[in-house]
C-alpha cells in the first residue's frame, strides 16, 4: 500500500480517518449537527443541477448530500483503502451520478473548465505549502465557479483551545492560516458549530483519535456532558464569471 501511495503526487495521509476510519465516522456523525456547512454553502454558492467535486471525500461521508441536488459529483481520494469504502459506499445507496478518482489536490486528472463548485473539508492540504491545490481547483473550475474549504476556526471554542494546548500556537497561528487564505483571495466566514454525540463512549474515543493520549486524556476528565464546541471556517472564493 504505501507504494501506491508514494506514486500519488502531493498525497498526505491523514492521521485520523487512515487511522480509524469506522470511528471517524462516529465524529462525521456527531460534526455540525444543525447543518450550519451546507446552509452556508447553498447561501453563496448553491450547487443544483452542477457539477461538483469533493477533494479528499474520504469514505464518502458527505457525497449523498450532494448527490441529492447536483448534475454530478466527482469523489476524489487518494487513499486506497478509503476509497474501496467509498465505492462500498456509492453501490450500497445507488448514487448513479457519481464518480470516484484516485488523486491529490495537486495533481486533478480534470480538464479545465470542467467544474462548477468544488468541496473540501478537513483534507489535509490547506494553509501555507497548499498552492498547488489552490491552482488545481481554480484551473478545472468554470468560470464563474466557486471553491469550498472547510476548516477548524482556531481562535473559539473548546475544540480549538484543546488543539492549541496539544499541538501549539506554531504549527496552528491562526493568523499565518488566515493571512494566507485572505492574500489568496478567499473569504473566510465564521461558522458556530458544535460536535454532538449520541454517548460518552463515543465522545471520549473521538477525542483519542483526535489527540495524543496524555492531552486525550485530560480534555475527556475535564469535560462534561455530550457536546464540544467546534467552530469552523468557511473559506470560499467565486472565480470570475
Amino acid at each position: 500500500m504505501a507504494d501506491v501511495w508514494h506514486q500519488i503526487p502531493g498525497f498526505l495521509r491523514s492521521p485520523n480517518i487512515s487511522g480509524d476510519w469506522r470511528l471517524y465516522e462516529v465524529e462525521n456523525r456527531a460534526a455540525d449537527p444543525e447543518g450550519t456547512i451546507e446552509c452556508a454553502m447553498e447561501r453563496i454558492a448553491p450547487w443544483r443541477d452542477k457539477v461538483l467535486i469533493d477533494v479528499g471525500a474520504g469514505t464518502g461521508y458527505h457525497i449523498e448530500r450532494f448527490h441529492r441536488d447536483a448534475a454530478h459529483v466527482i469523489a476524489v481520494e487518494p487513499d486506497p483503502t478509503l476509497r474501496i469504502e467509498l465505492m462500498q459506499r456509492i453501490a450500497t445507496s445507488q448514487l448513479t451520478r457519481t464518480s470516484v478518482i484516485g488523486a491529490s489536490a495537486a495533481a486533478l486528472p480534470l480538464t479545465d473548465n470542467s467544474v462548477d463548485i468544488a468541496h473540501a473539508r478537513f483534507a489535509y492540504f490547506f494553509g501555507p505549502g497548499s498552492e498547488p491545490g489552490i491552482a488545481e481547483l481554480e484551473r478545472i473550475l468554470k468560470p464563474g465557479g466557486t471553491i469550498f474549504i472547510v476548516d477548524n476556526d482556531l481562535r473559539t471554542g473548546t475544540f480549538a483551545s484543546w488543539i492549541l494546548e496539544a499541538y501549539g500556537r506554531d504549527h496552528h497561528d491562526p493568523n499565518e492560516i488566515e493571512d494566507f487564505w485572505h492574500n489568496h483571495g478567499f473569504t473566510i466566514e465564521r461558522l458556530p458549530s458544535r460536535w454532538r454525540f449520541e454517548n460518552r463512549d463515543d465522545l471520549e474515543r473521538v477525542v483519542h483519535l483526535e489527540f495524543p493520549d496524555e492531552h486525550a486524556a485530560r480534555f475527556v476528565a475535564a469535560h462534561e456532558g455530550l457536546e464540544i464546541d467546534y467552530n469552523l471556517l468557511l473559506i470560499h472564493k467565486t472565480l470570475p464569471g
